[in-house]
């Protein structure tokens, strides 16, 4: 495991909006780790880091003399470092948004709704996190977490309860947590299954309407169907959803089928959606019918999840630190003896598989 930096870490908001920049100054401003510049294009931001080295960018995708996409692929191909994009939530946005991860940007973050005085508390531990977990990924090097606020377990949302000992069912189905570096490892994933495969729900941690992008696009080039989740979807063979942001996604069981909840509630584990959320859910719906796999990220969402399906009778499988963008989540759930494999991405489909065929009834 490899060690804390010692240093602050360097950040360059490269934003067009005088009022974006002084919110997100302040936002990351309070953490003490962070030194912050600002630049209000990417002209002005390729002259600042002539002087001043950032270890990550927080990038606008919409300004003037230069665009963030045009930008972020003059980055990647002259001096690659972590840039987290913060876009507007708007369709054309999204869109964008898109491409830039696609063209190598870690992270995306909400930009804030100005026209409220003060930004929601829990969107600045959000893009605090997000800075956090792109300097890991760039890095490779794990990084204390912000203590803002108190970090909230699944209970806040789903109460802890046994698991049914006898389901009357032999679907399986398949859940999946992922966080930094979770797009790309989902879609060589999602590509890798048949048609047939066990249903499945995933929670990526990403801001709202993007999810549904994310969805939507998954499903353009995968063989089975991707969407983001709605409240009373079936979870089906051949079938993922996609847990929307800023709401929690749950898995029940009605008679023989499963279907998922899309819910409100708190922040839990630093996240909504939650990995544990959704984790819990499955164990109490499933136990062993259920599947689970824990993807890239950073922090330690998923992880009692995770622990929670092992412990009723799930089989667990964990991605391997050299695959992994950020080893967090699944270290962390492997750590709580919560994983019966580490594997690396490219062996995880096969295995899924394998376990749901023989996942007890």
């Amino acid at each position: 495991m490899t060690s804390p930096p010692t240093g602050p870490l360097n950040v360059l908001i490269v934003d067009d909006s005088a009022v974006v920049r002084m919110v997100l100054s302040s936002i990351l401003a309070r953490d003490t780790n962070l030194t912050v510049e600002v630049a209000a294009d990417p002209l002005i931001a390729m002259d600042k880091m002539k002087r001043f080295r950032p270890d990550v960018l927080v990038l606008d995708l919409e300004m003037p003399r230069m665009d963030g996409l045009t930008f972020l692929r003059k980055l990647m191909s002259e001096t690659p470092l972590p840039v987290v994009v913060c876009s507007a939530l708007s369709e054309p946005g999204t869109e964008v948004a898109m491409r830039a991860l696609e063209e190598g940007a870690v992270d995306i973050v909400a930009k804030p709704r100005i026209g409220v005085k003060e930004f929601l508390e829990e969107h600045a531990v959000l893009l605090s996190d997000a800075v956090r977990a792109a300097a890991a990924a760039g890095k490779g090097r794990l990084i204390r977490p912000l203590r803002v606020h108190p970090k909230l377990n699944a209970d806040a949302v789903l109460p802890a309860r046994p698991s049914p000992g006898l389901l009357h069912t032999t679907d399986k189905i398949v859940a999946i947590g992922a966080s930094t570096g979770g797009t790309e490892a989902l879609q060589e994933f999602l590509l890798a299954m048949p048609p047939d495969c066990p249903g499945i729900v995933i929670v990526q941690h990403m801001p709202e309407v993007f999810t549904r992008a994310f969805a939507d696009r998954l499903n353009s080039v995968c063989r089975v169907e991707v969407k983001e989740a709605e409240h009373g979807d079936r979870v089906l063979e051949g079938r993922a959803l996609v847990a929307p942001g800023n709401r929690h996604t749950v898995v029940r069981r009605t008679g023989a089928q499963y279907v998922v909840d899309v819910i409100e509630g708190p922040l839990v584990s630093r996240h909504r959606p939650s990995v544990d959320v959704l984790f819990r859910s499955v164990a109490q719906a499933a136990g062993p019918n259920a599947v689970g796999v824990m993807m890239t990220g950073m922090g330690a969402d998923g992880a009692d999840g995770m622990r929670e399906m092992h412990d009723a009778g799930a089989g667990n499988i964990a991605q391997d630190e050299a695959s992994c963008v950020v080893f967090g989540m699944p270290r962390e759930a492997i750590e709580r003896g919560a994983v019966d494999e580490v594997l690396t991405l490219s062996a995880i489909p096969a295995a899924v598989l394998r376990r749901a065929r023989s996942a007890r009834t």
